[in-house]
């Protein structure tokens, strides 16, 4: 089995296809078997890589929660492509890979020819902070005291989750099934190190300000708490673009594979040749300021 070495932790790791690296971050109730249907899409042009988080078996899954963290997830990334003597690469992720993938472009910038964040911000409402506080240390508790299959069970029917099993019920069932074998002590521990300690994506608005990486922020319309935030990365980060996908939760990519796929390799496509460019200035003119900042004040 292959494996890179990131702080002293093994990362499981497949590949696919050839050309300009891609990698894919997955999101904490999947793993990188959720990226299948964009492996074999992106590898008929590019060289895909797809690695399982730390705590997540085939990779090493830490027992003591100091080891997980978004710095520690975010250094992941760059660890398997040094492995890989991959000095710049496409990087796609969802909701917590999202998020590393977010901070990926704001502390390795040269690493990064592109970002794909997929509903990221879950937390980051200040209003709703309390009770994701409050929500996420009773989820590490399920997991520690009932196993995983049953300490997902509500999640797994959640406001963002329930559009997959409407439009698909096969693809539901395989993510519910997934998620069931997944490691409790792996899942408790992101759960207690990345998840609940992360900063939020409204604490990141001047680092996003100055970012220039090519970033594209995807987010389904029904994906209530990640909407807002992918609003916000948009209106604070000159080199992102934003997608809103209809009808539709919180893992695009598994939700609606093929239309992620189609508008992702145009993103791709637009960074590759040399045609992508951030916003115009121009296009802020008469926006107030309190529009854009409006989670400033609250």
């Amino acid at each position: 089995m292959p494996y890179a070495i990131s702080k002293g932790v093994r990362l499981y790791y497949e590949e696919a296809g050839t050309g300009p690296p891609v990698v894919f971050v997955h999101e904490f109730s999947h793993d990188m078997r959720s990226w299948e249907p964009q492996l074999r899409y992106f590898s008929r042009r590019y060289r895909c890589i797809a690695y399982n988080a730390r705590g997540y078996p085939p990779s090493d899954v830490p027992v003591s929660p100091s080891a997980y963290s978004q710095a520690i997830a975010t250094d992941d990334i760059a660890s398997v492509m040094r492995h890989l003597k991959i000095p710049r690469a496409h990087i796609i992720g969802c909701s917590m890979g999202g998020y590393a993938t977010l901070h990926f472009g704001l502390r390795y910038p040269r690493m990064a020819r592109s970002l794909t964040v997929i509903g990221a911000g879950y937390g980051s409402d200040p209003d709703k902070r309390p009770q994701f506080l409050r929500d996420t240390a009773v989820f590490t508790r399920r997991f520690e005291e009932l196993g995983t299959a049953e300490a997902i069970k509500p999640y797994v029917v959640g406001p963002a989750r329930v559009q997959l099993l409407n439009k698909d019920p096969r693809a539901y069932r395989e993510f519910c099934e997934m998620f069931a074998r997944h490691s409790a002590r792996g899942s408790a521990n992101t759960q207690r190190g990345v998840q609940a300690r992360r900063p939020t994506v409204y604490s990141l608005e001047r680092s996003l300000a100055r970012m220039k990486v090519p970033t594209h922020i995807v987010s389904g319309d029904e994906d209530d708490n990640c909407l807002d935030p992918g609003i916000f990365i948009k209106r604070m980060c000159p080199a992102a673009r934003l997608t809103v996908v209809a009808a539709t939760g919180h893992a695009v990519n598994v939700e609606e594979p093929d239309l992620f796929n189609r508008m992702t390799a145009d993103f791709l496509a637009l960074v590759d040749s040399g045609r992508w460019r951030p916003r115009n200035p121009l296009s802020l003119k008469g926006v107030p300021d309190k529009a854009i900042r409006v989670k400033r004040s609250r």
